[in-house]
């Protein structure tokens, strides 16, 4: 792979640390959720997961979209990250929920968003690794 781009991000701490971006833009203090027995200050890697994969999965869709021909610009895609004991480890799940624009008919919008998972770095990063659930709304 030819990198178009390298995000560098430092964590230090774990789950109850911080994680800063290289160039700064990114700086956020992480907390462990409550639901996992923290005190929910601070960002958790499960919501920083969602927000990239929400946001990726949106540009793939746009672009599926352009090449189709089809306006998906006021598309939004909402990304459910679970965290799960799995084996003696833990593992992830996905669930995308895409909102698509009400000029899109169903089987248009199914078609793309199935494209749109063929092409996301994230879903293909993902891909046989974790369930990952694909749900029009």
């Amino acid at each position: 792979m030819d990198a178009l781009y390298t995000a560098v991000a430092t964590a230090t701490h774990g789950r109850e640390g911080r994680a800063v971006s290289s160039d700064g833009v990114l700086d956020l203090p992480l907390g462990v959720p409550q639901a996992m027995g923290g005190n929910g200050q601070g960002t958790n890697p499960e919501q920083l997961f969602a927000a990239g994969y929400a946001a990726c999965f949106g540009s793939a869709l746009g672009l599926v979209g352009r090449q189709a021909k089809t306006d998906v610009s006021d598309a939004a895609v909402t990304a459910e990250v679970s965290i799960g004991k799995q084996g003696e480890g833990f593992g992830l799940a996905v669930t995308l929920r895409v909102e698509l624009p009400d000029s899109v008919d169903e089987a248009t919008g199914r078609k793309l968003v199935e494209q749109a998972h063929q092409v996301c770095p994230y879903s293909n990063a993902t891909r046989g690794n974790i369930e990952v659930d694909l749900v029009i709304e």
